[in-house]
């Protein structure tokens, strides 16, 4: 179970279903403990009665027999007047103590009861381990009688009755479970639902069936999940809508700078211009990669993905290089993969002039990593330049800084296939940049 919580001196567990299944459990324990207190009370009451109202008949009934009898008779009835919690003694009987417990006084009380005022009486405890109570009277002969009490519990309890209470508690801790169960489980998987939401992926919408209030959350979870693919797609509409519109303007003023008299501030400018227009194209690129991707997954041969991709880098004079290939086929989208490798490429080139593949396929994964013997990333700052617009070298020169989003395009898009993008520093200087395809 999950680690607790102290609540007002209460240890709670973290999780939901915890609690409520703890506080189902002990209501539900607690109205079965009560239930049962109140009919073994009231079995108790009802036996008790029976019994004394059977003992003051029996008591009553038996001494004006032995009264009628007799002397010589008694004895050969006292066994037939005997029950299993008292007997009949013709004798004065054991000496006793005439200080009765209440319960003691309560059957002393009864027995003088069942006699009358016409056989004078005088009750007490004997000693021992056990309850024992004696009742010493005289018949009408002046014969001394003694009635021997060994009073016994009034209702003893059945041996099958603790296995029939361990069975009720097996049932409530059941049905207490399967009750969270079903109240928690839409909880859940509206949780993953929300967790894994990708208004991009194929992934199943969640189902608007079962009670009111589980399929009114699901309806409008669903909805939310409709409205995000909606803005994301208008926000990539705006951006291309931007890029298209700025395109015209920069392409004007790179024309007219490059039309001037050649001088230093017209090869800035021409730079800017440049610089601007890269940015501009690297944006709606990211903004493509988080969504609005629809591209087919398709089967390919990934040895000869892999080649064709170093192949077109040596053909430009690109160092490049192939260290391992695992061979075999992976179904995955092509075009978002190479794009991928790419960022990852051109980013080793940039910082460390060359770039190695290594290509290693396990049972169930395939991983892809880009190595180079650039100048690495701090380790506090691995995740950071995934982000876009984050770049280590803090200045604005786009040839050392460049803009930030190629790491962030590759990420985007590694999510967009259901890969995992991992940076790490290589031993001996440089980066390892790995891609995990789950297969």
């Amino acid at each position: 179970m999950a680690t607790a919580a102290p609540i007002k001196g209460i240890h709670w567990p973290r999780t939901l279903r915890a609690r409520l299944f703890i506080i189902l459990l002990a209501g539900l324990a607690m109205a079965h403990a009560m239930s049962f207190a109140v009919l073994f009370s009231e079995r108790y009451l009802a036996a008790r009665s029976v019994m004394f109202n059977t003992l003051e008949t029996d008591v009553a009934t038996s001494i004006a027999i032995l009264d009628r009898l007799p002397a010589a008779e008694r004895a050969a009835w006292l066994h037939r007047l005997a029950r299993g919690s008292y007997r009949f003694v013709l004798g004065p009987g054991l000496p006793g103590n005439p200080e009765l417990e209440p319960a003691d006084a309560e059957v002393a009380s009864k027995i003088q009861a069942a006699i009358g005022a016409k056989y004078p009486i005088k009750v007490e405890s004997i000693p021992g381990a056990a309850r024992h109570l004696q009742a010493h009277l005289r018949l009408s002969d002046g014969e001394p009688l003694t009635i021997d009490v060994t009073p016994r519990g009034v209702m003893p309890v059945a041996d099958w009755l603790p296995y029939v209470l361990v069975a009720q508690l097996f049932l409530l801790v059941l049905c207490s479970w399967f009750a969270m169960r079903q109240a928690i489980r839409p909880l859940a998987n509206l949780a993953r639902a929300a967790d894994t939401l990708d208004p991009n992926s194929n992934t199943p919408r969640l189902s608007e069936t079962g009670p009111t209030e589980v399929a009114y959350a699901a309806t409008a979870f669903n909805a939310m999940r409709d409205r995000i693919a909606q803005y994301l797609e208008e926000r990539v509409q705006i951006l291309a809508a931007i890029s298209h519109d700025l395109q015209t303007p920069i392409t004007r003023m790179k024309l007219r700078a490059e039309m001037a008299e050649d001088s230093i501030d017209r090869d800035k400018l021409v730079q800017d211009l440049g610089e601007v227009e890269r940015l501009v194209k690297e944006g709606v690129a990211y903004a493509r990669s988080a969504h609005g991707n629809h591209e087919q997954a398709s089967r390919i041969d990934l040895a000869s993905f892999i080649e064709s991709l170093a192949y077109d880098y040596q053909d430009t004079g690109k160092a490049v290089t192939i260290e391992e290939l695992g061979d075999g086929a992976i179904v995955t989208r092509p075009h978002a993969l190479r794009r991928i490798l790419t960022n990852l490429i051109d980013n080793a080139l940039k910082f460390a002039g060359s770039a190695e593949i290594e290509v290693q396929r396990q049972e169930s994964a395939v991983f892809i990593r880009v190595l180079d013997r650039g100048p690495g990333i701090p380790n506090s700052q691995l995740q950071a330049v995934l982000q876009p617009f984050f770049r280590l070298e803090q200045s604005r020169n786009r040839e050392t800084g460049g803009t930030g989003l190629g790491l962030a395009i590759a990420q985007q898009l590694a999510t967009a296939i259901g890969a995992t993008l991992t940076l790490r520093n290589r031993v001996g200087g440089g980066l390892v940049a790995e891609i995990a395809l789950r297969q």
